[in-house]
């Protein structure tokens, strides 16, 4: 009996811990760089799709070649999306330097310019294509395939777990982290400068200390986020996979620095998001969100979020000067 009710107390002590920290994604790892503890695990080891954090495999692989950045690539009509029919705002026909053409994958993931990068590696498709598996192997990514050079393709898949030690080998490469930390950057496009943005808002975001980013979306792999960040003198890297909506991988970032930083997690909960395990923090620090009373989220940005809660209601974050309230609305 005594044992009974010892494991119930325990049990209800882990489901308590499981939820002090939920979060949007579907799958979630956080890492302290400078040790390699993990700080933050949810579903880790799922295999799903990847999108464009695949760029970052991409973008190592072409440097590993050590082509030339100077040479001119030309976007050929078989760089275009055939799969996704994803837009581009890079010209068919338009002649760029490969180190601009980098540039683009990473920073605005346009996806012509990485198909270009793969088309153009030495040997072509092919040879591209056969570095990236050894380049999987060589960083021991045993649940990653990775079969093209953009992410549209559902079957380019990994683990959080995996993606962390790309994510690291990435951020050795400054050539990566230069690229995927620009908040915007001029790119000559046929003789015009055209100006192209970060696809993660974060970079260069108050208050925020990014080292590495590349954000992913298909409609098979939802929202994901691959991103390394500076927090209260500690350096980690997070990975987070099928977000429901941006707003939901944007506020999931935020409780990672605010764990990081030793703040409470804002409890502006997405709808359906399963608990996640916290690796030494206790349940009872993160409050719970109150249907009766607004929650108050301490947070840098004065973007309007808003995220869907159940089927009749939802969740908008109105900025203030000094503090960003989440409000419940009904919906008519």
């Amino acid at each position: 009996m005594i044992k009974k009710m010892l494991a119930a107390v325990l049990l209800t002590l882990s489901s308590a811990a499981a939820i002090a920290v939920p979060f949007g994604s579907q799958s979630v790892l956080v890492v302290e760089d400078d040790t390699g503890k993990v700080l933050l695990e949810k579903n880790a080891g799922a295999i799903m799709p990847i999108a464009s954090l695949t760029k970052l495999m991409t973008a190592m692989v072409i440097l590993d070649a050590k082509q030339d950045m100077n040479e001119l690539i030309e976007i050929e009509r078989s760089d275009v999306d055939m799969l996704k029919h994803s837009t581009s705002r890079v010209p068919v026909g338009a002649s760029i330097p490969r180190g601009d053409v980098l540039q683009l994958a990473l920073m605005s993931s346009d996806n012509r310019a990485a198909a270009s990068l793969g088309r153009t590696y030495p040997g072509g498709v092919p040879a591209f294509k056969a570095a990236v598996r050894r380049k999987i192997a060589a960083l021991g990514m045993t649940n990653t395939v990775i079969e093209e050079p953009t992410g549209l393709s559902p079957n380019n898949r990994s683990t959080a777990a995996d993606l962390v030690k790309m994510a690291n080998a990435a951020s050795r490469y400054q050539e990566i982290t230069d690229r995927t930390t620009d908040a915007k950057n001029i790119i000559n496009i046929n003789g015009r400068g055209v100006e192209y943005h970060n696809t993660n808002r974060l970079v260069g975001a108050k208050g925020w200390d990014v080292g590495l980013s590349k954000t992913g979306y298909t409609q098979e792999a939802g929202r994901c986020l691959i991103m390394s960040i500076k927090a209260a003198g500690k350096n980690a890297t997070m990975v987070l996979l099928n977000a429901g909506a941006s707003s939901a991988r944007v506020l999931d970032a935020l409780n990672i620095r605010r764990y990081i930083s030793g703040e409470e997690a804002s409890n502006g909960r997405v709808a359906r998001s399963s608990p996640i395990r916290v690796a030494s923090r206790a349940a009872s620090r993160t409050p719970r969100f109150s249907a009766s009373a607004p929650a108050i989220i301490k947070a840098s940005s004065g973007r309007v979020v808003k995220v869907k809660s159940g089927p009749r209601a939802k969740l908008t974050v109105v900025p203030t000067k000094k503090k960003v309230v989440v409000e419940r609305k009904r919906r008519h």
